[in-house]
């Protein structure tokens, strides 16, 4: 008998960590994100080069935002340290996604 699958050992993890269930969808849905990109290989087959390959991509070809990519990184963690208690080398490889310019708003006297 085969025992509990990934994401369901996710799930579970995410459940006794009292996280609300849109952050239990939304990292479900980067953990199926990032074994699909990498050919539907485990992830216990997988380590810090291939996270920081994900995290990249989506920073670059997916045009993630920072908050974006600090969600998946976040879901990729919880996977690795909680679920399949291995721990990942800090990924300084990783291209970071450029916070949005921000631009203050000056009205003239007359706009005023």
């Amino acid at each position: 008998m085969a025992g509990p699958k990934l994401l369901d050992l996710m799930r579970e993890r995410i459940r006794v960590k009292h996280y609300s269930l849109r952050t239990e969808e939304v990292y479900l849905h980067w953990v199926r994100c990032f074994i699909i990109h990498h050919g539907k290989r485990h992830p216990r087959e997988l380590g810090g080069p291939e996270v920081e390959a994900f995290l990249t991509h989506l920073a670059v070809d997916g045009r993630a935002s920072l908050s974006t990519q600090n969600q998946a990184l976040s879901a990729l963690l919880l996977l690795y340290r909680e679920v399949l208690a291995i721990e990942l080398p800090w990924m300084d490889g990783v291209v970071r996604a450029k916070r949005a310019p921000r631009l203050p708003v000056v009205l003239t006297e007359a706009e005023l």
